[in-house]
């Protein structure tokens, strides 16, 4: 029995009046994947205002691993609000920040002591653990990575790569940041192996120390374990081996964030397990709340600890409400069982989306790691040429069938598959059919 059901057009005339409305009130610059108006959400399912059922694959950029509106969250956020919303951690101590920080230093990585400070967005949480590294080291630079994305405030944005997309006519940015290679190997340089191409990768780390920036003069590194928006590209472990080498060897403060690629979405709890690095530091927000704004900062103690009085914190961080919803949410996605079927949703999509790339002409490949699943359009698959038209209207087509998606990829040449893990078998594979339907539609009409 399928879930998705379609009663008027997406959009229908009540979605299209209050994209009306959207269009009049809000600012032309905050863009809008789809033209899906909801009316309500539970699991992977979403219910638009003219009565459509569609099923979420975005799962709002990786905000809702654990599905829309679970009981054991929804009676967290109503009991908190019950007692009190908010008295601000500036002002006032209480336990749900806590309870929330000692379960975060208990479950990352690393085995020293550690502390946590927790904000409301994930540019905060990076912001901060910029912030700190380099009040703990007294250094001034920055090296993040090509196909980054970090956030939107000045320090973040300069930090996130994809210019046109993120950066166009917002600088000047902050300096002292240096932007270095990742070793995407479905972009092999021709006439490299891609074991070649990763050793440059590798050797390019330490070239930096010479050529941008010397490692003095460096405060953090920064990286995601798996790009989000530059594609979902999974860093090699003996690439993430070599930065943490780099690190211990120069004093620099490893970030790995985490807020998109963590929250057991790949089938640990943070995707930097699987590389066996420790972090300094992690940054953690999306699905952590499990919908309500918040993210953390966790780190080893000294480097938590090293600011002044009154150096860190914000009027909001902390909310009582979002950290009880955290709190929840952590207890879902770090256990076994949430974590075990993640890697099978990610096994089940890769088996179905693999076959694409023999199948269509345009699907350059695909790539999951656990359940961070993406296929890559390319115009031609000898020469990659990144497709940046075909999958804006596969998505289109895939949202007017009953899915609800989102792109991605440095040339926004990918359709990225975020479902959340509590979304069955039966949906998973309805909304993947609805996908292939779209891509094949594509070939057809360029006679394909």
């Amino acid at each position: 029995m399928s879930t998705i059901n379609l009663v008027t057009p997406v959009p229908g005339p009540k979605s299209l009046a209050m994209l009306e409305r959207r269009k009049n009130a809000l600012p032309a610059g905050l863009a809008k994947s789809t033209e899906v108006v909801v009316d309500k959400a539970e699991g992977g399912i979403v219910w638009d205002v003219d009565g459509n059922t569609l099923l979420d694959f975005a799962g709002g950029i990786g905000m809702i691993n654990v599905g829309h509106r679970p009981e054991q969250i929804t009676n967290a956020i109503k009991a908190q609000v019950d007692k009190y919303i908010h008295t601000c951690s500036l002002v006032t101590t209480f336990e749900p920040y806590i309870e929330l920080a000692e379960m975060l230093n208990r479950l990352t990585p690393g085995d020293f002591p550690k502390k946590t400070l927790l904000c409301n967005t994930g540019t905060e949480a990076v912001e901060n653990a910029v912030m700190l590294a380099k009040y703990y080291t007294k250094r001034p630079a920055v090296i993040c990575f090509e196909g980054a994305y970090h956030g939107r405030s000045m320090l973040t944005l300069s930090l996130t790569s994809k210019y046109s997309l993120f950066k166009k006519g917002f600088g000047s940015f902050a300096s002292d940041v240096y932007r270095l290679p990742v070793p995407n190997l479905y972009r092999t340089p021709a006439g490299m192996s891609e074991q070649e191409y990763l050793s440059w990768c590798i050797n390019n780390l330490e070239h930096a120390f010479i050529a941008q920036v010397e490692p003095e003069s460096v405060a953090a590194i920064i990286i995601e374990p798996v790009l989000g928006e530059g594609g979902f590209i999974q860093m090699p472990a003996p690439f993430m081996r070599k930065i943490r080498e780099l690190c211990d060897k120069y004093g620099i403060v490893m970030i790995a964030d985490e807020i998109q690629s963590g929250s057991g979405r790949t089938g640990q709890l943070f995707a930097i397990e699987h590389t066996g690095v420790v972090p300094d530091v992690i940054t953690v927000a999306k699905s952590l709340g499990a919908g309500m704004p918040i993210s953390a900062v966790v780190g080893k103690a000294a480097i938590m600890d090293c600011t002044h009085l009154g150096g860190v914190g914000g009027t909001y961080g902390g909310s009582p409400v979002a950290a009880a919803a955290a709190i929840e949410a952590l207890k879902i996605l770090s256990s076994q069982e949430f974590l075990d079927r993640a890697t099978h949703v990610g096994h089940l999509i890769q088996n179905v989306i693999d076959s694409w790339v023999s199948k269509y002409a345009y699907v350059g490949t695909t790539r999951s790691t656990g359940a961070m699943s993406i296929v890559e359009f390319a115009k031609d698959k000898n020469t990659k040429e990144p497709d940046m038209e075909l999958p804006l209207e596969v998505l289109k087509d895939a949202v007017a069938h009953g899915i609800i998606l989102i792109r991605a990829g440095l040339y926004s040449n990918c359709i990225r598959l975020l479902p959340p893990i509590a979304m069955t078998d039966d949906q998973l594979l309805e909304g993947l059919q609805v996908l292939e339907d779209a891509i094949q539609r594509a070939h057809e009409k360029r006679g394909k």
